[in-house]
């Protein structure tokens, strides 16, 4: 296959970006899309350029770092993350414009590569349960109810990627706070910290940029786990209640 790759190249956050025109040939149908883009890398290096910097991980759809826009679409055409699309997708002769993020809270690094730290401290501020250090409980001791375990299991699918902020006109982290907030209020082990998780994580996303929602629902059918949109709706009653909590004290 012969592809035109139209890139983003920015050299840092405060550095004007544009986008850049590449001819690549030889590219399998089998190849991956990050597979792809090492070979455009390598055809830069040889011909003396500098190479476009990109995040990556695992390169198995796990971690979640493979974040990129292409032809206007978070992790591209089909509903899976960058690295487990491949070249099969798209047509000899194609033009591909690949871009990164684009939200207040995830500046640009570099190129495509963007700054996500703003999820981690979502997650610093409440996305942890009190549990004791120390050998693993009994698988046991505290049942908790199928349709429960099958709820949390459903919201920890999650991987952080940001593929619902990028998606989201607004650019709104509600998706991926709410499915950190529902995979543990719903489980004993989540009980104590139930409303300062809420208050807290809602709290940290509003202060780091992200925009607001407004259930357009872009942002699930970007997700490539598929968490639900009903997932805020959830965490807007957990927030309700919780604020409820606080104020009757």
């Amino acid at each position: 296959m012969k592809l035109t790759l139209r890139v983003w190249r920015q050299k840092n956050a405060d550095a004007p970006g544009a986008m850049a025109t590449y001819e690549v040939d030889g590219i399998s149908k089998d190849m991956s899309f990050l597979e792809m883009l090492d070979t455009l890398n390598e055809k830069l290096i040889v011909e003396g350029d500098e190479p476009v910097a990109f995040d990556h991980d695992c390169r198995e759809g796990i971690c979640g770092a493979c974040s990129l826009v292409i032809n206007g679409d978070p992790h591209g055409p089909e509903r899976t993350t960058t690295c487990q699309l491949h070249m099969r997708t798209f047509e000899d002769g194609d033009t591909i414009d690949i871009e990164p993020w684009r939200a207040t809270a995830f500046p640009v690094v570099r190129d495509l590569v963007v700054d996500r730290s703003a999820f981690d401290r979502i997650i610093q501020s409440g996305g942890y349960v009190s549990a004791p250090t120390g050998s693993a409980p009994e698988a046991h001791a505290t049942p908790v109810p199928k349709a429960d375990a099958d709820y949390a299991f459903e919201h920890a699918e999650c991987i952080g990627c940001g593929a619902c902020v990028a998606a989201c006109p607004n650019g709104s982290a509600m998706l991926f706070t709410s499915a950190k907030i529902n995979h543990l209020n719903v489980l004993p082990q989540g009980a104590p910290e139930r409303e300062s998780r809420v208050l807290d994580m809602v709290s940290t996303m509003d202060a780091e940029g992200f925009g607001g929602c407004t259930l357009t629902g872009e942002c699930a059918t970007a997700c490539p786990k598929g968490i639900p949109l009903p997932s805020i709706a959830a965490m807007n009653k957990e927030w309700l209640r919780a604020t409820r909590k606080a104020g009757s004290r």
